[in-house]
């Protein structure tokens, strides 16, 4: 129950107070809700920790594949000229690939930062016992749609979904 401001004197802007006080509270924990600390450590920053590590892995790998074959063309017999056009464009692809051990610690960084974010997100979501809001925003889901709807099926998490020799009999 709520007093009478036109009572007047110090008890009613005692109790006018203590009401502005509560509805600040209330708007805190709506914009707490808003945060949707919960889904963040729960789903989107695993997933952040998990993306980043397969570019991490793809890089590597990428970066594996091309040294190896400029070795192979570096092994290729020395006819007459071949191996200096050769060795020139296999020098530039060494220097390319450094890219990869910069990437790899740039990511690592982000990784990192992330975790510690994360931590930080969960206990503060358990410290105000956070709930997330109702439902996902609308724009948020159509972020996610278009998201879903531009994906390129690119290179799978686990391995290619189909076998790049399956692939190439296609076009044979």
């Amino acid at each position: 129950m709520r007093a009478s401001p036109a009572r007047g004197g110090a008890g009613s802007s005692l109790v006018g107070e203590l009401v502005e006080i509560a509805e600040y509270i209330a708007s805190l924990r709506e914009a707490i809700a808003g945060l949707r600390a919960n889904e963040l450590t729960r789903d989107r920053l695993p997933m952040v920790h998990e993306e980043l590590g397969h570019v991490v892995a793809a890089t590597a790998g990428a970066t594996n594949t091309i040294m190896e074959s400029a070795e192979a063309i570096l092994g290729l017999p020395d006819d007459a000229g071949y191996r200096e056009a050769v060795e020139a464009r296999v020098f530039a692809i060494f220097e390319a690939c450094a890219f990869q051990d910069l990437t790899g610690q740039r990511i690592a960084k982000v990784g990192e930062a992330m975790s510690q974010l994360e931590t930080r997100l969960s206990r503060f979501a358990q410290a105000v016992k956070a709930r997330d809001a109702a439902g996902i925003d609308p724009a948020e889901m159509e972020r996610r749609m278009r998201s879903d709807l531009l994906l390129l099926n690119g290179p799978q998490a686990n391995g290619p979904a189909t076998p790049q020799d399956a692939i190439d009999a296609l076009f044979n």
